[in-house]
């Protein structure tokens, strides 16, 4: 998966969905969610960055 124009869009106004969408409702998500409560700008820088960063390996 790549970060989409959508996806981006939704992490800058949203940063919980933006995370969503990318990763799905896993720890990411929660930390997001937990960051945007806190303030909102922690909450979009790691949005941004965990939309924008590459998959993790996955060994074969």
């Amino acid at each position: 998966m790549t970060a989409t124009p959508g996806r981006i869009v939704a992490a800058l106004l949203l940063p919980p969905l933006g995370v969503y969408l990318r990763r799905g409702a896993g720890a990411e998500f929660w930390t997001a969610v937990a960051l945007t409560l806190i303030a909102f700008v922690p909450g979009l820088i790691f949005a941004l960055w965990s939309v924008l960063r590459p998959e993790p390996a996955v060994p074969a």
